[in-house]
């Protein structure tokens, strides 16, 4: 099976020994997207919508450097510090989606990179 980096400057830079998404076969695979702004390098927190709507912006052009689109996502997961904060995530979260909503899991953690509030990766299929 082909195994493809997929690589943008539209999303951020991994932050570690990670790609942005590897594809392998007609499969999308994308590391998980915190609220960091590519063309700055500074987080986009203000509150936790705005953190999800830099999020998604990241998916959709790591997406895109794929040749696809949110229509192809078949899976997320999706880490929140605060679950209280669930429903301000999910409304921002499910305005990228029109119909076929993907599976998903959503999971409270105590931490995650850069301190953020939340984090989501995917899985596409062309």
């Amino acid at each position: 099976m082909t195994r493809t980096i997929i690589t943008t400057t539209n999303a951020p830079a991994p932050i570690g020994p990670y790609n942005q998404a590897v594809q392998a076969g007609n499969m999308l695979f994308i590391s998980g997207q915190v609220c960091i702004d590519p063309a700055t390098g500074n987080l986009k927190n203000k509150d936790v919508q705005e953190e999800t709507h830099q999020v998604m912006h990241n998916l959709k052009a790591i997406l895109q450097q794929a040749g696809m689109d949110f229509s192809n996502v078949v899976k997320t997961t999706i880490f929140i510090t605060d679950m209280n904060r669930f429903a301000e995530m999910n409304e921002v979260y499910g305005k990228y989606f029109k119909t076929n909503f993907p599976a998903r899991e959503t999971v409270q953690v105590s931490a995650l990179p850069k301190f953020v509030n939340v984090e989501i990766s995917m899985i596409a299929i062309k």
